[in-house]
């Protein structure tokens, strides 16, 4: 059985930081890329992030905009997101999910993953 559980979410001031955390189970580490989505009620699922391997096959969202840092543990077979400078727009359900290795750029430009955890809720409000 595939698992996919995220960790790390909660509430935070503008400006303020959290790392979110996937632990990984029931399916090859090493053959998939792990990627972070992310979801506000009545919108449609946007990518945020996407690693597989190396900073090379590393992909961001625009709105990023080098606050965000994806990174990727095979050994623990987890995969974390820091997000820093987190603005309310921010705001949305944070989803980890991981797409086959072969095909996973594909699958972030369709945002359909392979895989996807249930989900963990980021609310950035002062």
């Amino acid at each position: 059985e595939v698992r996919l559980v995220e960790s790390g979410g909660g509430l935070v001031q503008p400006g303020g930081s959290l790392r979110l955390s996937c632990a990984a189970s029931g399916f090859t580490f090493d053959d998939y890329a792990m990627c972070w989505f992310r979801q506000v009620p009545g919108k449609e699922r946007e990518g945020v992030s996407c690693t597989y391997n190396s900073a090379s096959k590393t992909l961001y969202a625009d709105f990023v905009k080098g606050r965000f840092t994806i990174s990727r543990d095979v050994a623990g077979k987890t995969t974390a997101l820091q997000m820093n400078d987190l603005q309310p727009e921010d705001t949305a359900v944070y989803y980890c999910a991981a797409s086959f290795k072969n095909d996973y750029i594909v699958k972030w430009i369709q945002k359909r993953p392979d895989y996807v955890g249930q989900g963990i809720q980021v609310t950035v409000t002062s």
